[in-house]
């Protein structure tokens, strides 16, 4: 069992979103989003893989096929294989998210090249 601390790996950037790999195995990617306010992530698909988003901390407005809703702290969505999503932080507060992708991008690389590495202590 490998113990993941979430909030050890969170960091945001000025520019855009961050997207940090926190684990994979050969059938799911877990990733932490960090989106501060006014970053998106602009509406995409994947033909093949499912999406689950999970908001720990802030809100912010998820898309998914042409649906638009504002979720908040314990909340989750799914988009399907196919489906257009992306999100935006417009709130004031920053937005910290959970994203379990299924089967993982095959650019990922194996699970073992995808050791997430912690954020710098401020």
């Amino acid at each position: 069992m490998k113990k993941i601390t979430i909030r050890d790996h969170a960091r945001f950037e000025a520019d855009k979103m961050a997207k940090i790999a926190l684990g994979q195995t050969e059938r799911a990617l877990l990733d932490l989003y960090c989106v501060a306010p006014g970053q998106t992530q602009k509406p995409h698909t994947h033909g093949d893989q499912d999406k689950i988003y999970v908001v720990l901390e802030g809100r912010g407005r998820i898309s998914v096929g042409g649906s638009e809703d504002t979720l908040g702290p314990g909340e989750a969505v799914i988009a399907e294989a196919g489906v257009e999503h992306g999100l935006v932080n417009d709130g004031p507060a920053n937005l910290l998210l959970l994203v379990v992708v299924t089967p993982p991008p095959l650019h990922m690389g194996a699970p073992e090249e995808r050791t997430p590495k912690p954020a710098p202590h401020a």
